[in-house]
């Protein structure tokens, strides 16, 4: 059985490796995509600034992947009494991805579709 906790080290450490630690980026809040100025449909970077230090950033690149998760806390749980307040839902899916995109010109689509994961405190219930 693969435990997360154990998994994610050994992966970012095979990605430094791979890559070289001078170009890896942690704890950078992206909040603009740069577009491509010969191909209004593309980006062709990104610009943000670091969370603990005093330091902005601009990143050029051939590709953008925006993967920062979804958007839970948007919308009011359909949960009652009791598990109205014992639902776990992910702090860190604020939708700020949806946003950069949607301001960069990226046609949203699929919304209808969302995922809560189900998670009680002290208590027993579906996971996943």
């Amino acid at each position: 059985m693969i435990h997360g906790e154990s998994y994610k080290p050994i992966i970012a450490e095979a990605a430094k490796m791979a890559i070289g630690e001078e170009n890896i980026y942690e704890r950078v809040f992206i909040f603009e995509l740069l577009k491509d100025k010969n191909d209004p449909n593309a980006v062709a970077g990104a610009v943000g600034f670091s969370v603990r230090q005093p330091k902005f950033y601009v990143f050029k690149a051939k590709a953008v992947l925006l993967a920062t998760g979804g958007a839970t806390l948007l919308f009011r749980p359909r949960s009652t009494g009791e598990a109205a307040g014992r639902t776990w839902y992910a702090i860190f899916d604020t939708g700020s991805g949806y946003y950069v995109g949607l301001k960069a010109g990226a046609m949203l689509t699929q919304f209808e579709h969302r995922f809560i994961p189900f998670r009680f405190k002290d208590g027993y219930g579906p996971v996943g």
